[in-house]
């Protein structure tokens, strides 16, 4: 069959029959294939591709979002703004958004969502307002003896067939004590083997890491939201199993007090 041929039998073909067409690939794929014509590129904006690439679920999701969505908007523009906007449900202790490539779900767990050592004590730990956070309140580890945060999610809210990671998301505003010893991260399934990893939180050091078994840990990363994060690790999550991923921040061998550590939460998203 030649080009000539092949464009013959896409001109023929209806623009519902374009839109279940392209509503079976993926939300960049369409967005791609819409430049093959403008039959390809009108159905690609049709509520019935977009309406595949939102969640099914997505309504008992943003039933608690604290603000009202347009009910006017189309499938596509829905989309587009839950993935360049993460919206904050749960009563405030979550946020929610679609990774934009692929659709999957990203969730953070808030500060306020964690269990955090000593987290309900004043002097050790406040509640303070960030501008860039996307939460009304992050955790502040003012003062702390041990460091010690743990999270957890079902992965029946995640979806389906699609590799994830947890990343810690914090800022230091003069934070001391964090680099004589690191801190120990654990991420897998809850009464299970987890995996199990050791890394800096600072994202810099000046001097000379003070054990050569510290050399070359992983350090945390700039975001664009002016946070930190660190992969904290990773798992698959089939959807065939209703089962709890724990996630766990550990640090007591230092010996000295550690503080001034914002906490913003643990944000889990796919692993491209």
């Amino acid at each position: 069959m030649n080009t000539k041929e092949e464009k013959s039998m896409i001109e023929v073909l209806s623009k519902d029959c374009i839109a279940n067409i392209l509503s079976h690939t993926t939300p960049i794929d369409s967005c791609r294939l819409s430049l093959i014509s403008k039959d390809f590129c009108s159905a690609s904006e049709s509520d019935i591709v977009w309406n595949k690439f939102l969640p099914s679920d997505l309504v008992s999701i943003i039933s608690d979002c604290q603000f009202a969505f347009d009910t006017s908007l189309s499938k596509k523009s829905l989309y587009l703004t839950l993935s360049d906007h993460p919206i904050i449900i749960d009563s405030g202790k979550k946020s929610f958004q679609l990774e934009k490539h692929s659709g999957k779900k990203v969730y953070m767990l808030s500060a306020r969502d964690l269990s955090i050592a000593w987290g309900d004590t004043p002097d050790q730990c406040d509640w303070i307002i960030v501008p860039k956070s996307r939460f009304q309140e992050v955790a502040r580890l003012r003062c702390m003896w041990w460091f010690e945060i743990h999270g957890t999610i079902n992965t029946r809210v995640l979806s389906a067939n699609s590799q994830y990671a947890a990343f810690l998301v914090f800022k230091m505003r003069n934070a001391f004590h964090f680099d004589g010893f690191p801190v120990e991260l654990t991420v897998g399934i809850l009464g299970n083997k987890k995996c199990t990893k050791f890394v800096w939180l600072k994202a810099s050091y000046d001097g000379i890491e003070p054990n050569d078994s510290f050399q070359g840990l992983q350090r945390p990363k700039s975001r664009s939201d002016g946070f930190l994060e660190i992969e904290m690790g990773e798992f698959f999550n089939s959807g065939l199993k209703d089962e709890v991923i724990q996630m766990n921040v550990l640090e007591i061998r230092g010996g000295r007090v550690n503080g001034a550590f914002i906490l913003e939460g643990i944000e889990i998203r796919p692993k491209n």
